[in-house]
């Protein structure tokens, strides 16, 4: 996560995945945080886009929860393209 995950690079993952993911982020937003508090942060644009990515994937996941999907998944383009 350099600068931030994209929407697209979530949606091609699995539920664990994202779940993982969710995870990693919040351990990262934790250490950011202490680091933050105790002066030793470097990167301060870090801390907001961890906390966006934790909100894409909580969105992601909560739109497979309502079955809502946003943006159609590539192939599903190319087919409807190629017929």
């Amino acid at each position: 996560m350099a600068a931030g995950t994209k929407s697209s690079e979530l949606r091609e993952l699995n539920n664990q995945e994202l779940v993982e993911k969710l995870r990693e982020s919040k351990e990262e937003l934790f250490r950011l945080r202490f680091q933050a508090a105790t002066g030793q942060l470097e990167n301060n644009s870090r801390l907001k886009a961890v906390r966006k990515d934790i909100a894409r994937v909580y969105t992601l996941m909560r739109e497979r929860e309502l079955g809502i999907e946003s943006v159609e998944p590539a192939e599903a383009v190319e087919a409807v393209e190629n017929a």
